[in-house]
């Protein structure tokens, strides 16, 4: 089992930044993928970005890139996303998830593991 326990999020105004925090807990998490996930009211869970065990390659959502940044610190067991020039699109619940798979992992049903979720808010 890997415990997963999102901070960060909150209000912000539009051209503003966030960083969002994953702490896991339990099983090895550098053994694991990390992604990130966000859902807005009425929409399906969107793929954001996701980083391999190894911090090699990043891969991002077409919606979020060139402003948003993941990392990882193994070993503090903590992933992060950091959110540069939000907009208004980006309000939405975001979430973290760990996957014991390999590859371009963008399917939610990719991931085994979830945090509950941090609100992101960005206001016009």
């Amino acid at each position: 089992q890997v415990q997963l326990v999102e901070s960060g999020g909150g209000l912000v105004q539009a051209g503003g930044s966030l960083r969002l925090s994953c702490a896991a807990s339990g099983r090895t998490f550098s053994n694991y993928a990390m992604g990130w996930f966000r859902q807005a009211p009425g929409k399906d869970r969107e793929f954001v970005a996701l980083i391999p065990w190894s911090s090699g390659y990043k891969y991002y959502g077409d919606s979020v890139k060139g402003r948003f940044t993941i990392s990882r610190d193994n070993a503090k067991n903590t992933g992060y996303l950091e959110m540069n020039s939000l907009k208004p699109e980006d309000t939405a619940v975001y979430y973290c998830a760990a996957s014991s798979n390999v590859g371009l992992l963008r399917a939610p049903e990719n991931y085994v593991y979830w945090g509950q979720g941090t609100q992101v808010t960005v206001s016009s």
